[in-house]
């Protein structure tokens, strides 16, 4: 590898993984705007292993928005990235897939919720697969499937 391919490749990491920090930021923030701006067209989500819907981004987001109402706290926490980028005959390609670990406390709304306290009442965890494609635009998503592995939630 040269080191003009080496820098190209570090490039696309740091790419890549600011899409990811977006799409957690996005979330928790409730900006479904930022949110869609993520993902390349046709692009799908499939939250069905947490109890969610499967579909196009802007389905999903429509969703997320209403649902994510329950959480009036939240906060994604994407770790153990693992990047594969798409290997071009020892250049980048166009595709990377990311697998990510997560962890995601959140506080349910309630009639008796204590707007002061927002210690965490719920948390879920488990894996992320994100798949990328480099666009015109930059790298944008085009499949986010989770892998919830377990859920708590307390009193």
């Amino acid at each position: 590898m040269t080191q003009r391919v080496d820098l190209a490749t570090v490039m696309d990491r740091l790419a890549i993984d600011e899409v990811v920090t977006g799409y957690a930021v996005a979330v928790d923030d409730g900006d479904w705007a930022a949110y869609r701006a993520l993902f390349a067209d046709g692009a799908r989500v499939d939250y069905s292993t947490a109890g969610g819907i499967e579909g196009p981004v802007a389905e999903v987001a429509d969703w997320l928005a209403q649902t994510m109402t329950l959480f009036p706290v939240r906060q994604h926490l994407i770790v153990n990235r693992l990047i594969r980028l798409e290997d071009v005959g020892g250049s980048p390609g166009d595709s990377a897939r990311v697998r990510a670990d997560f962890l995601n406390p959140m506080r349910l709304a309630g009639p008796d919720a204590d707007p002061e306290v927002t210690a965490p009442n719920f948390v879920a965890a488990g894996r992320y697969t994100f798949g990328l494609a480099r666009t015109r635009d930059g790298w944008r998503l085009t499949r986010v499937t989770v892998h919830e592995k377990w859920r708590h939630m307390s009193g």
